[in-house]
């Protein structure tokens, strides 16, 4: 009630692809093929990880929890993505609007954090051993996961709040969900501080954690350039590559698209960068984690001789 009266419009217009529709058709099948895809995979990884008691660790509690947040994280945007590709231009009222940019930057957010607490995991592992157990008790863990669902939920409701408080000149969201960037060309007069608010936290739910990772990892090249025996650096490289690989493809697509200024907004580009990390990157999580991985990829192996003996 508090959004809708904050303003006189009642809905808006998302345009989604309208410039390629001759593309719909296959658009739509592709996305809701890697929909049912990565719903498929993270499932399949958050059931094994769950099912198998040899993967109940640190680092694979956080997997879990990674594919759950991207199974959320995709459901947020995807119906509306393939709704827009077969009806064409969208009307989403206002309430939905602000309840969808708020789930997207509560499950978006949350991961960055994740994948902060994920570094540090392997911070523990590769440079304190000997104490990892310790460290990284259940209670520390199931902290750390509370605490990136803590910021997820108030950089949502903040930039939410800041958005649908402004004064909006406008209906027509030139995106294929309620994105900031596109919501920011709505403002009204002096959009600046508002960029500027949407900047701060972004600094702070992008660039800080992703800050922590780069420290995790400096420490963690610097333990494994320092062992004796090179068989204990490939095994530390190899615990630490796939992490690295997500974390490279999720903050490079998302840092390029929050940590800069409006004037640079650029509607086709945003929205490929949107799709990269918020279509692509729930993808290949659980691809990327489970064939650089070979204790994933042994559970998944015992898991698929449980089936074809079953049947």
């Amino acid at each position: 009630m508090i959004l809708g009266n904050l303003s006189g419009l009642s809905e808006f217009r998302l345009l989604g692809f309208s410039g390629i529709s001759h593309l719909h058709p296959l658009l739509f099948v592709v996305l809701l093929s890697l929909y049912i895809l990565t719903l498929m995979a993270n499932t399949v990884i958050a059931f094994t990880i769950n099912s198998d008691n040899t993967l109940h660790t640190p680092m694979y509690f956080f997997l879990t929890q990674l594919s759950c947040l991207d199974i959320c994280y995709l459901s947020v945007i995807i119906p509306t993505i393939l709704e827009n590709l077969m009806v064409g231009t969208v009307s989403i009222s206002r309430t939905r609007c602000a309840m969808q940019m708020f789930f997207f930057l509560f499950f978006g957010v949350a991961e960055c954090f994740l994948l902060a607490a994920m570094s540090l995991d392997r911070y523990f592992a590769v440079c304190y051993p000997l104490h990892y157990t310790i460290l990284m008790g259940s209670r520390v863990c199931r902290s750390l996961v509370a605490g990136s669902y803590i910021c997820g939920a108030a950089v949502g409701l903040i930039h939410t709040l800041i958005t649908f408080s402004s004064p909006l000149c406008g209906s027509a969201i030139d995106h294929f969900f309620c994105e900031i960037q596109p919501l920011l060309d709505l403002l009204c007069g002096n959009t600046f501080p508002r960029e500027l608010q949407v900047i701060v936290v972004a600094v702070f739910a992008i660039l800080s954690p992703f800050l922590l990772i780069i420290y995790s990892y400096i420490c963690i090249i610097s333990t494994i350039l320092h062992m004796a025996s090179a068989e204990g650096q490939q095994k530390a490289f190899s615990t630490c590559s796939s992490h690295l690989l997500v974390v490279t493809f999720f903050y490079g697509t998302a840092g390029s698209m929050y940590l800069r200024p409006k004037y640079t907004y650029c509607a086709s580009v945003d929205k490929f960068l949107s799709l990269s990390y918020s279509v692509l990157t729930p993808l290949l999580n659980p691809i990327i984690y489970s064939l650089r991985n070979k204790e994933v990829k042994g559970a998944l192996k015992k898991k698929w001789r449980k089936i074809k003996l079953v049947w």
